[in-house]
């Protein structure tokens, strides 16, 4: 009996007779480079436990998620649906913004908590805190809540140290604002947050809800968002200066170090063989860091731009027993992850445009994807300028290009901020299979071939762009700094007295 049919079978037997729906994890890096896991072909990157999980489970070549920037990208992850659709544009949201995800906008938690699933968010939120934390993880369908709000360099770096205590990371932090605080659910339990210790913090509740919810014989739902390896980068004792790649490698392993904890608490459980851990991360590397910021591998460019070093990430996805191991080249994205534990679950998909599609099929049988198309937001969606660059089975076509700074620091012109943006008429067209790293532009001239997929890339174009619907921006709500956390919150004077 061949593998795809031995899969079905077992999923039918599992949808009609078992008792015990299958479980969640999904772990979401932060700033991570399509070439910065050692299983993604990075020579010094210490990371024994993600290398275990494409081993042995399904990893991919073409997943995208779909914004070059942390909060439009969770939005999506979460949603199933673009950022422009839910208003979390442009660029990111910070410690006093009015604004976060619309709490009308359905998360997967929230799909998950009708069937019964226990729900916890650890680490990194950036979605929102708002007037009283109405944003927060507890109020998008997450039952338990503990991290950080926002990015970890949202605040003064004096509290940010790597290991030996007395070393200040090496970077700049946000100056004016609150320190940086560590919520549990709705409540600050530390200001400022000691870095050193939060990532053991982090692995001890999420293994422990892993514990708590398997005793319980309660299916789960964990999303951990990690700060690693978003810049400055930290690390505490049990992974500083234990890699070769100094300290983004050390942050790294630490995540890795975590994950491995989780792992091992999956298997401890009797959970590792009933549970989905899916892991990818929100944007590209900050190439404009350096040797601290990540590795985009042979993608063009990264964080900030619309290139495929800023969208395309590194993914993984783990289920023994169900997941046989190898590499897809089929065409997938965070959108995707909705609709697929929706339908694992047996869930119902809300009732909104998705822009997601079910990858069961990839998941399963290592077969077809049911995307055809991926689309390419710059930081600042505009229904003026709308997609700037479409991208349909292997060919992606750039309408408007533009470096970030974010990407600077990098020898390609195209990349930092000075590489302004250029309409292109006719598009700038590349073959993604043979030229993944968008070096060699197609030629129109004397192609027809070539033409007709452009003419097919523009009405797709004009029919996305005909049903978006953008959604009124968070961001430009704008920010009050007395809507940032703060554990004393009459106190005076701020934000130097949010201290606790």
């Amino acid at each position: 009996m061949n593998f795809r049919l031995l899969t079905f079978l077992n999923l039918l037997l599992f949808s009609t007779c078992s008792s015990s729906p299958p479980n969640f994890v999904l772990l979401f890096a932060d700033d991570l480079g399509f070439g910065d896991l050692g299983c993604f072909g990075h020579p010094s990157s210490l990371t024994p436990n993600l290398d275990r999980l494409a081993a042995a489970g399904l990893r991919f070549t073409d997943f995208y998620c779909t914004s070059p920037v942390c909060s439009p990208s969770r939005a999506s992850l979460l949603t199933g649906r673009y950022q422009t659709r839910s208003g979390v544009y442009p660029g990111v949201l910070y410690p006093g913004s009015r604004g976060g995800l619309p709490l009308n906008e359905t998360t997967i938690a929230e799909v998950l908590k009708p069937l019964g699933y226990a729900t916890a968010a650890v680490g990194k939120w950036h979605l929102g805190f708002g007037a009283n934390g109405m944003f927060l993880p507890t109020k998008q369908g997450f039952d338990q809540y503990l991290g950080i709000p926002y990015s970890h360099d949202m605040g003064p770096c004096w509290n940010l140290t790597c290991f030996p205590p007395d070393v200040k990371c090496f970077g700049m932090c946000d100056v004016g604002t609150v320190t940086v605080p560590l919520m549990h659910n709705e409540v600050i339990k530390q200001q400022p947050v000691n870095f050193l210790d939060l990532e053991r913090a982090y692995s001890d509740f999420a293994t422990n809800f892993i514990t708590t919810s398997a005793k319980k014989k309660q299916p789960f739902f964990l999303y951990y968002p990690s700060h690693h390896t978003h810049y400055p980068q930290y690390a505490g004792p049990g992974a500083a200066g234990r890699s070769l790649r100094g300290p983004f490698g050390d942050a790294l392993l630490e995540l890795d170090n975590t994950i491995g904890n989780l792992l091992a608490t999956l298997e401890e459980t009797g959970m590792i063989n009933n549970t989905l851990v899916f892991f990818t991360s929100d944007n590209g590397p900050e190439l404009m860091r350096m040797s601290r910021g990540g590795n985009s591998g042979p993608l063009k460019c990264g964080k900030g731009t619309t290139y495929e070093g800023g969208m395309r990430e590194p993914a993984i996805a783990y289920w023994p027993g169900t997941i046989r191991p190898g590499v897809t080249h089929e065409m997938a994205s965070t959108l995707d992850i909705l609709p697929t534990i929706a339908g694992l679950a047996g869930a119902t998909l809300p009732q909104v445009m998705l822009d997601g599609v079910d990858m069961t099929d990839i998941l399963i049988n290592q077969g077809k994807s049911k995307r055809e198309t991926m689309m390419f937001y710059p930081t600042d969606p505009s229904e003026k300028y709308g997609l700037f660059a479409l991208r349909l089975g292997k060919y992606k076509a750039h309408f408007y290009t533009r470096g970030a700074t974010h990407s600077g620091s990098t020898p390609d012109q195209d990349c930092p901020a000075f590489a302004v943006l250029k309409a292109h008429d006719p598009p700038v067209m590349y073959d993604l299979e043979a030229d993944p790293s968008e070096n060699y532009p197609l030629y129109l001239e004397g192609r027809p071939d070539i033409q007709a997929v452009l003419e097919q890339i523009k009405n797709v174009k004009e029919k996305f762009e005909a049903s978006m619907v953008f959604g009124e921006s968070q961001i430009s709500k704008g920010t009050d700094p007395n809507l940032a956390p703060c554990c004393n919150p009459q106190c005076s004077p701020r934000p130097s007295c949010c201290h606790c």
